[in-house]
């Protein structure tokens, strides 16, 4: 009899200790992601679940994360709230707040993924910035959503679960900064938006999505194609301003005043928003010459939603010394002519940065 009861305790010490250690094993196999917080709907909320009006930037980052059921079996969570405001009102300032976080954390080797989540009316902005400046190949992934976090079938819980999912996720390594909602995966270089209340109010038009991400499944279709991370030559440090640059919209009988009234302002740069393929009426074109000899640089970008701006097409950019823009709409124009003018380049130069980026 004391036989078996001395097997039964030694069994039993070995079961308990080979569960203690699965358990530990387990744990030390969860990724650590850290999502960092600018507010956005995503963390909106309204006084009722049916209403269109809401306040965005209304809920923490701790709060979001306890309201996701699971999220903590995908990674070891840390949240930092950088700011909390409606991406309306993001800036350069809290762009390269965030910039600078993310390099610090990358630097530390303290996480394997990094989570954003911000608001939806900016957010293309926000990503393709992060693309160009920070310096790491783990993924970085941005979430919003297109509902406050009390409206009826709040879209933001299950994005940030796949967020999530794809910040931890080793096959999201290179990709990288990327966009995660309503189960897609945009590249930052790719993404815009769409439409101004749809929940798929991301697309990809041009080159496709990077995967899709599914309950925290994700598959991977390709890697973007043009310069980003680790192979970017852009750097913010020590960077607290960026220049000044401009967007203007071209369309009918447009009034040339409104280039030369931006060069007064000192504008170092501006993107025309052209219509068709970069266009705009010859008044414009001239007075973009004229900006251009005074050492402001012009970028012909489009107003339409997809298509490629080419160079010397349907007027004489070599001749007006003009930039074409070539895939990247005016807002990822003007992000792209921001970081290129902190450091002084010939026009040969920065159309070679439009290409390559």
């Amino acid at each position: 009899m004391k036989t078996i009861k001395l097997i039964f305790r030694k069994t039993l010490t070995s079961l308990l200790l080979f569960i203690s250690v699965f358990v530990i094993a387990q744990n030390k196999q969860l990724p650590n992601v850290t999502i960092l917080a600018t507010g956005g709907t995503i963390a909106g909320a309204a006084a009722s679940g049916t209403q269109a009006g809401y306040t965005s930037g209304q809920v923490t980052i701790d709060a979001m994360i306890n309201a996701v059921p699971g999220i903590t079996k995908l990674a070891t969570i840390k949240g930092e709230q950088i700011s909390n405001v409606g991406s309306q009102d993001m800036s350069f300032e809290i762009m390269l707040k965030l910039a600078r976080r993310i390099n610090e954390l990358a630097a530390s080797r303290a996480v394997d993924g990094i989570v954003i989540t911000h608001g939806t009316d900016t957010m293309e902005e926000t990503a393709y910035f992060l693309n160009l400046v920070v310096k790491t190949d783990m993924p970085v992934v941005l979430v919003g959503s297109m509902r406050p976090s009390t409206a009826v079938s709040a879209d933001g819980p299950l994005n940030l679960y796949n967020a999530v999912a794809v910040a931890g996720d080793p096959n999201a390594k290179g990709r990288g900064v990327v966009l995660v909602m309503n189960d897609w995966i945009h590249s930052a270089q790719t993404l815009t938006k769409v439409s101004t209340t749809a929940v798929q109010t991301f697309m990809s038009p041009i080159r496709g999505l990077i995967g899709t991400s599914a309950y925290g499944v994700n598959d991977f279709y390709r890697y973007p194609d043009q310069k980003f991370g680790l192979k970017s030559e852009f750097s913010v440090e020590g960077v607290t301003k960026l220049p000044r640059v401009d967007i203007i919209y071209a369309d009918v009988d447009m009034p040339a005043d409104l280039i030369d009234a931006s060069v007064e302002r000192g504008a170092k740069g501006i993107v025309i928003a052209g219509v068709g393929n970069g266009n705009m009426p010859k008044a414009a074109l001239d007075a973009c010459a004229r900006a251009s000899k005074k050492g402001v640089v012009v970028v012909r970008s489009t107003r339409v939603a997809t298509g490629t701006v080419g160079r010397n097409v349907e007027c004489n950019d070599d001749e007006l010394g003009l930039v074409a823009s070539y895939n990247l709409n005016p807002q990822k124009s003007r992000v792209l002519l921001s970081v290129t003018l902190l450091k002084s380049r010939s026009l040969a130069e920065v159309q070679k940065i439009f290409l390559d980026y």
